[in-house]
C-alpha cells in the first residue's frame, strides 16, 4: 500500500489500513481539508466546485465519496463524470467555479487514483496551499454543513463536447484543411477517457478514417498506461497494417500526448511539445518553457526563431508559473504535456492533437519527414526503487561532489550539464522512486551518463 502527497496531489493504491493508501477515509479526509480551506477563504456565500475522473476502476468510488463530502462541506458541485484532466480545468474556467477535483492517477497503473486539485483559474493549488491542505487534513479540525446548507449536486455530461469547441474555435486549428487533408488516423485509449475525447475531437475537425484500440473506457488498461514505446505495441503495428497516417495514445487522463509516425515507429514523446511549439512559433512568435527532464530541441528551435527560452523545475504548477513569469506563448513538459495559455494554462492533448494536424495539413509533410527536421537528441529514462532506508540527501551530496566541476542546476534535484548532453536526479512527485534522465547525441551515450549517476546512487543507497 502507497500514499502520496505533493504538488501532484494525493496518491495512492486503493485499499489497506487508514493512512497507508488511498481508502475511502484518505478520500474524505483531503477533499475535506481542501474544501474548507478554499470556503474558509473566501468571501461568497457559497462555492462552486467541478469534480470530473478518468475511467479507472476505482473512479466510481473515490466520486461518490469526493461529490458527497463536498456537499457535506457545503459545496455545490458540477459532476462532470467521466471526462479529462484538461476538460475539467476547462469547465472550472467556463463556469468561474472556485475549484476542482479531478480523480486520476494518471500514468499510474489500474491499483492507484488520486486526488488532483484545481483552483478557480482552473490550475493545480501552489505548494503553499497544498501544504495547508495536508496539515488541516492531518489535525481534521474542519466542519461540516448543517443540514439546510448542504450543497446541491448536479450533473454535466457535455464538458468534452465544451472543450471540443473551445480549440475548434482557435484561430490555429484549421478544421477545413484537417479535413482536407483525408488523415487515416489510430487511435489507443487506453481503455480510459482519452477513447471517448479524441475520437469525438477528430470527428468534430473532419476526420473520417478512424481505427480505434482500446476506447471503451471500462478501466481495464490493456498494457502499462504511460504512453511509451515498450507499452503501445499493438498501436505501432497497426497503424502499419492500416496504413494510417499517425498513430495517438494519451495516459488515462490525457493530458499526455505521444505519436506514432506511419512507419509504426514512436514520433518520440518528447517531440510532441517540440512540434506543436515549432508551429505556433511560426504564426505566433514568443518565449518558450519546459521543465528540466525536456530535450534541448525545444531551447534549439526557439533560439533558432531569435527567441528566448527558458526551464522550470518538473511540476504542471511550476511550468505554468515560469511561462507566467516570461509570457511566455507556448510550454509545456517532454512527457508530452502540450501548454497552450491561449486556451488554457495546463497539459493538454486535445489541442495539442489539432495544432498538429493542422501543421500537417498545412505543411502537407508526412510525420516522420516533420521528426527528421529537428534536432536529434536522444533522452534515457531510468527509475531507482527507493525505501525508507533511502539517504536522498546524502545521495544528492554524493553526486554534487563527483561532478562538481560541471555547471549544475538545482531547482529541481540535480541536473549536471556536459559538452555532450546532460543528466538529472531528482525524486518523484507521484511514486517512491528516483528519476535519472540524461540526454545526449546517441542513446548509448545517454545512457552512461545515466548509468555513471546510477552507480553513484548505488554505493550510497
Amino acid at each position: 500500500m502507497t500514499l502520496i502527497k505533493s504538488i501532484s496531489g494525493i496518491r495512492g493504491t486503493i485499499g489497506g489500513p487508514a493512512g497507508k493508501g488511498l481508502t475511502p477515509i484518505d478520500v474524505v479526509k483531503f477533499t475535506s481539508a481542501f474544501a474548507h480551506i478554499l470556503k474558509s477563504e473566501s468571501k461568497k456565500d457559497k462555492l462552486v466546485f467541478v469534480v470530473g475522473r478518468d475511467a479507472r476502476i476505482s473512479g466510481q468510488m473515490v466520486e461518490s465519496l469526493v461529490v458527497a463530502t463536498l456537499s457535506g462541506i457545503g459545496i455545490d458541485v458540477v459532476n462532470t463524470g467521466l471526462s479529462t484532466t484538461p476538460t475539467v480545468e476547462m469547465e472550472v474556467i467556463k463556469r468561474k467555479a472556485d475549484g476542482g477535483l479531478i480523480l486520476t492517477a494518471s500514468h499510474n497503473p489500474k491499483q492507484w487514483n488520486a486526488l488532483k486539485l484545481l483552483n478557480e483559474k482552473g490550475e493545480f493549488i501552489s505548494a503553499e496551499l497544498g501544504e495547508k491542505v495536508l496539515e488541516l487534513a492531518e489535525s481534521q479540525e474542519f466542519d461540516f454543513a448543517d443540514v439546510d446548507d448542504l450543497g446541491s449536486i448536479t450533473t454535466y455530461d457535455k464538458s468534452i463536447e465544451d472543450h471540443i469547441d473551445k480549440i475548434i474555435d482557435l484561430e490555429l486549428v484549421d478544421k477545413d484543411l484537417i479535413a482536407k487533408a483525408n488523415f487515416k488516423v489510430v487511435v489507443d485509449g487506453v481503455n480510459s477517457t482519452g477513447g471517448i475525447a479524441i475520437p469525438k475531437l477528430l470527428k468534430s475537425l473532419g476526420v473520417e478514417h478512424i481505427t480505434e484500440l482500446y476506447c471503451e473506457p471500462t478501466g481495464e488498461f490493456p498494457h502499462n498506461p504511460e504512453p511509451l514505446p515498450e507499452n503501445v505495441v499493438d498501436l505501432c503495428n497497426t497503424v502499419v497494417e492500416k496504413n494510417a497516417d499517425l498513430g495517438i495514445v494519451v495516459d488515462p487522463d490525457v493530458d499526455r500526448l505521444a505519436l506514432v509516425m506511419e512507419n509504426g515507429i514512436m514520433f518520440g514523446e518528447e517531440y510532441t511539445l517540440v512540434a506543436v511549439a515549432d508551429y505556433i512559433l511560426q504564426n505566433t512568435p514568443g518565449n518558450t518553457v519546459s521543465n528540466l527532464s525536456s530535450t534541448r530541441a525545444l531551447k534549439d528551435i526557439t533560439e533558432k526563431a531569435g527567441l528566448e527560452y527558458s526551464s522550470a523545475a518538473v511540476g504542471e504548477v511550476n511550468v505554468v508559473e515560469k511561462m507566467r513569469e516570461v509570457n511566455a506563448i507556448i510550454g509545456g513538459e517532454g512527457n508530452g504535456g502540450v501548454i497552450y495559455p491561449t486556451l488554457h494554462a495546463g497539459r493538454d492533448a486535445l489541442v495539442g492533437v489539432a495544432l498538429l494536424l493542422t501543421y500537417l495539413a498545412k505543411r502537407k509533410i508526412k510525420l516522420s519527414g516533420l521528426r527528421a527536421t529537428y534536432p536529434n537528441y536522444f533522452i534515457s529514462k531510468n527509475k531507482i526503487e527507493l525505501d525508507t532506508k533511502s539517504n536522498i540527501q546524502e545521495i544528492f551530496s554524493r553526486v554534487r561532489s563527483k561532478y562538481s566541476n560541471y555547471p549544475i542546476l538545482d531547482i529541481d534535484g540535480i541536473k549536471i550539464d556536459f559538452p555532450d548532453g546532460w543528466v538529472q536526479l531528482r525524486t518523484s512527485n507521484t511514486e517512491p522512486i528516483m528519476r535519472v534522465y540524461a540526454e545526449s547525441s546517441s542513446m548509448e551515450k545517454a545512457q552512461q551518463l545515466a548509468d555513471d549517476i546510477k552507480a553513484v546512487v548505488k554505493d550510497v543507497k
